[in-house]
């Protein structure tokens, strides 16, 4: 039984493939590139012209081919991709050199004629196309063209949709290397030296039984971190690490270096959601301190004191005081949430969440019993455990960012509507992982070497970004997040 490819030219019809080639040649801002490929080549050979070796890369992108030995037996057999990409779908019928030949002995002159010269596959071999590929590895290492033009269709894209980049995202994905991590007895290093080891774990507690889990995933290869629109589910910046890299440092990182280029996207985005693997206090400061965004990052559970506490009771979640400086009524959880205990019940009570107030740069809560209109039979105490005397709007308690632990309190509180809206949307660059390893071949691919993984990353991202400004454009905007949905037939 023969397994069929997803993106197999028989899945679609071949008029509506070539569109969407079509579609990524006309939007990817490659001109510098292709200028530079051509400079490169100065007085070499030009039987394969640059701009057609080009898109046939682009292509192999397009219709996710796995090798090149793949995408040039798709050349190949069709003419109609051969001619999309640029080149004559007739083999290049070389002209032989006639030259004038004078006996030495007469003096006579006469023209020789040489054998005529084979004809040129129309086809460019695999070695023609492996030496075409390192010289554009080469400009993306040193000059980084291929991550230049993910800058340029960003812009482009925040140009033709007006809140693009407002909701952004972070997450990272593993990219196995082609290497097995086995060292090799003489050189002690792997086939891939530009990779290394990487592990991420995740823990929970089973909803059904109650009992805690851990799994914990190795890979040897990459690490590719991402910045997206949550909203659009567009990627917006990349960086590839080696996989032991740490993901927290990376996204401050790429934070700083995303908002220098593009400053208007700083000032345009509101808030930025990760899961709690990137729960960090300097993150969540970095985000909101320098520039003015909301952080809705899951907070981890890191507290560990009280439960070795005798009475600890691992139903009830974990508080301690806001101001462990004074007895006052006022605690907290680990996640943010605030409460006052009832100096004569010790009931916990959630304060009412009043805003943040951007003058203060505060959290504002009201007690509990003035806003619900509870009975509260401590409220007395709990005024003078505060030092407070309010009328009856109740008592008001402000928590300062500056003041408190950054992880815990940022300017959208933990679990409120607006941070579960923005938090839920962060599910975004989980689709966008799936279709750069399921769509774009990176769970199985040949790929070894750091330069040569973000090149091919690069241009995956690259003719995402690409597709989805050329769907807009062209005025379909619900299939800027498709990679092979057809092109409707025009006129």
């Amino acid at each position: 039984m023969t397994q069929t490819n997803l993106f197999s030219w028989d899945a679609i019809e071949a008029r509506s493939d070539l569109d969407r080639l079509q579609l990524v040649i006309d939007h990817l801002p490659d001109e510098r590139l292709v200028q530079y490929l051509e400079v490169l080549r100065q007085h070499g050979r030009n039987d394969y012209p640059v701009r057609p070796m080009w898109n046939a890369l682009l292509a192999g992108i397009v219709f996710q081919h796995p090798s090149i030995e793949s995408l040039l037996r798709e050349l190949a057999r069709n003419p109609s991709l051969m001619e999309a990409c640029g080149f004559d779908p007739l083999p290049i019928q070389r002209k032989p050199n006639a030259r004038i030949v004078t006996d030495p002995d007469t003096g006579v002159s006469r023209i020789e004629v040489p054998v005529p010269l084979e004809p040129v596959h129309a086809v460019p071999s695999s070695w023609n196309v492996s030496r075409f590929l390192a010289k554009v590895i080469e400009l993306e290492a040193s000059l980084g063209m291929i991550s230049e033009m993910a800058v340029i269709l960003r812009e482009q894209l925040m140009a033709v949709l007006p809140d693009f980049g407002q909701h952004l995202g972070f997450d990272g994905t593993d990219i196995a290397s082609h290497s097995t991590g086995q060292k090799d007895r003489t050189s002690a290093q792997t086939s891939d030296p530009d990779a290394d080891w990487g592990h991420h774990e995740t823990q929970g507690v089973d909803a059904a039984t109650g009992k805690a889990w851990k799994k914990i995933k190795r890979w040897f290869g990459y690490g590719l971190h991402l910045i997206a629109d949550t909203q659009y589910e567009i990627p917006v910046a990349f960086e590839l690490t080696p996989a032991s890299v740490s993901e927290q440092p990376t996204l401050r990182a790429m934070i700083r270096d995303l908002f220098s280029e593009t400053p208007a996207l700083a000032e345009r985005c509101r808030d930025f959601s990760a899961d709690r693997g990137l729960d960090s206090a300097e993150t969540k400061a970095l985000l909101w301190d320098d520039y003015a965004i909301r952080p809705l990052i899951d907070t981890r559970e890191l507290w560990r004191e009280e439960k070795n506490d005798p009475d600890y009771d691992p139903s009830k979640p974990i508080t301690r005081p806001l101001n462990p400086e004074r007895a006052d009524t006022i605690v907290h959880t680990e996640k943010g949430s605030v409460q006052c205990v009832c100096p004569a019940t010790g009931e916990h009570r959630e304060l009412a969440f009043q805003g943040f107030e951007d003058a203060r740069n505060a959290l504002k809560y009201r007690c509990p019993a003035a806003a619900y209109g509870l009975e509260c039979q401590g409220q007395a105490q709990c005024h003078q455990a505060g030092g407070v005397t309010p009328g009856e709007f109740g008592r008001v308690v402000r928590i300062k960012l500056d003041e408190q632990d950054r992880r815990i309190f940022v300017p959208t509180p933990h679990g409120s509507p607006s941070w579960q809206r923005g938090y839920h949307r962060r599910s975004a660059l989980e689709r966008i992982n799936n279709r750069i390893d399921r769509h774009f071949g990176f769970e199985l691919h040949f790929i070894r070497g750091i330069a040569k993984m973000t090149t091919r990353v690069g241009l995956a991202i690259a003719v995402m970004m690409a597709m989805a400004l050329g769907h807009v454009r062209q005025g379909r905007p619900e299939q800027m997040r498709s990679l092979v949905q057809p092109i409707p037939a025009t006129g």
